[in-house]
């Protein structure tokens, strides 16, 4: 009897195994007949993956990409791609492609990895250890403190603490935790001394050493959005650092036109599309506007300049066209790089065009198409789009970012639901913080 039982619990586990292996196969394989929004949802469901399959074992944090190039290993875990990491376990919970409370009880794992990791006046580092949670530098100096990477992290962060509302023990443990976290940030420490502005990095070793001050504009918007919610009054830092430190440089204003279409803010022709995704992954923003700028008309006007130059190609690049566009920071053919009209090395992104969807959706469609029916066969896999692809050197990536992938699926949800940016408008920090800057929003009319 008990080799019976054997036998059949051994023929289980090779059924299982077998099932496994054909799943990850399946999940390549490629459908000619789907709706639009069926191929929506594929997207995001494959992408997520990414984020659920591949996630360190014992922080849960995502990794920072699939390959170990550059020397990284599998050990290192990123602070900014888990903060669109966890965005993406929000959208799976609610789509229900796992539950509400396995989704809790992951974060949970993940937040007493953070608890207990290194961080310093209550920021993170760029990388960590994903077993130990130790720092692993970004580079020789870059061993402490990234603020910017924190507060991709904290986006995240608050955007689950609002979804996960309920009375339930696994709820409310989640949402203290992530309060005990988002208080402990010390702002103004980040203002080195007093100075009007906030400074990207802080080590223990090396002091302010990067020296390296946030400046707009680009994608670190959502750091002075978060510092002006601030509602800790140790930590506070006054709307100064925004209009004397952020929105003073020599490349925020900017009101040229580029290919016809005017650009409000930033460097000429826009810089790489990340600029307008990171930042409004949780800030919304449908009629966002401060004395600057309106947000949405900069962040669709940047998506349809660096699609135009895509279209236009003027270094006549194999492939670009008006299915095949979208420049961003990604791997390409000799390493890494920020790809934009002004440092165009003919290499397409996926996640550009892809997490431009609220902006451009029918142009963002037209390349999703493109990438999934026409080039799915060198860039489709277990965790949707590879990084990038470049097809005049007949390269195309067999690489993932995290950094890549998360925006893909939140802005998709962003276009059909709008679910992260109502859950990150909700917050009354938020809010507040808005309002301290002087910006206008419909989520802040109820408030002045």
């Amino acid at each position: 009897m008990k080799q019976i039982v054997t036998f059949a619990l051994l023929f289980f586990c090779l059924l299982r195994s077998a099932a496994q292996q054909t799943s990850v196969f399946d999940a390549t394989k490629r459908s000619k007949q789907l709706t639009d929004s069926a191929l929506l949802e594929l997207t995001q469901k494959q992408t997520f993956r990414y984020f659920w399959e591949f996630a360190h074992p014992v922080s849960g944090m995502a990794r920072e990409r699939s390959n170990k190039a550059y020397d990284y290993g599998s050990e290192v875990v990123t602070t900014g791609g888990t903060g669109f990491g966890i965005m993406s376990i929000l959208v799976a919970a609610e789509r229900k492609w796992i539950t509400r409370d396995t989704a809790a009880k992951f974060l949970v794992k993940m937040l007493k990895f953070l608890s207990k990791a290194d961080a310093y006046h209550g920021v993170f580092p760029h990388w960590l250890h994903g077993g130990t949670g130790k720092t692993i530098p970004f580079s020789r100096k870059d061993d402490g403190a990234d603020l910017v990477e924190t507060a991709y992290l904290f986006q995240g962060l608050l955007c689950a603490r609002q979804y996960f509302n309920r009375d339930l023990p696994i709820e409310n443990e989640l949402r203290n935790r992530i309060n005990w976290l988002w208080n402990d940030i010390e702002w103004n420490w980040f203002t080195k001394g007093g100075e009007d502005v906030l400074y990207w990095h802080w080590s223990p070793n090396n002091g302010w050493a990067m020296n390296f001050p946030i400046r707009g504009f680009n994608e670190c918007l959502i750091v002075y959005v978060l510092a002006a919610s601030c509602s800790n009054e140790k930590y506070k830092v006054p709307a100064s650092v925004y209009h004397r430190g952020w929105a003073q440089s020599n490349f925020f204003n900017n009101g040229r036109s580029f290919y016809g279409i005017e650009l409000p803010l930033g460097f000429d022709y826009g810089g790489p599309l990340f600029f307008s995704q990171y930042s409004f992954l949780g800030l919304d923003p449908r009629q966002l506007k401060d004395r600057y700028a309106d947000y949405w008309k900069q962040n669709k006007n940047h998506t349809l300049i660096n699609r135009e130059h895509c279209i236009r190609n003027p270094n006549k690049f194999k492939g670009y066209s008006a299915d095949c566009w979208g420049l961003t920071a990604s791997d390409t053919y000799n390493g890494y790089a920020a790809h934009s009209p002004t440092e165009d090395l003919g290499t397409i992104s996926p996640t550009a065009a892809l997490s431009a969807f609220p902006y451009t959706p029918a142009y963002s469609m037209q390349a999703l198409k493109y990438f999934y029916y026409q080039r799915g066969d060198q860039i489709w896999s277990e965790y949707g789009f590879t990084d990038a692809f470049n097809e005049t050197k007949n390269w195309y990536a067999k690489s993932h970012l995290a950094i890549d992938q998360g925006p893909v699926i939140v802005m998709i949800e962003n276009y059909r639901t709008g679910l992260l940016w109502n859950l990150f408008m909700s917050c009354d920090e938020i809010k507040n913080g808005l309002l301290k800057l002087d910006f206008e929003s419909p989520w802040l009319v109820n408030k002045k």
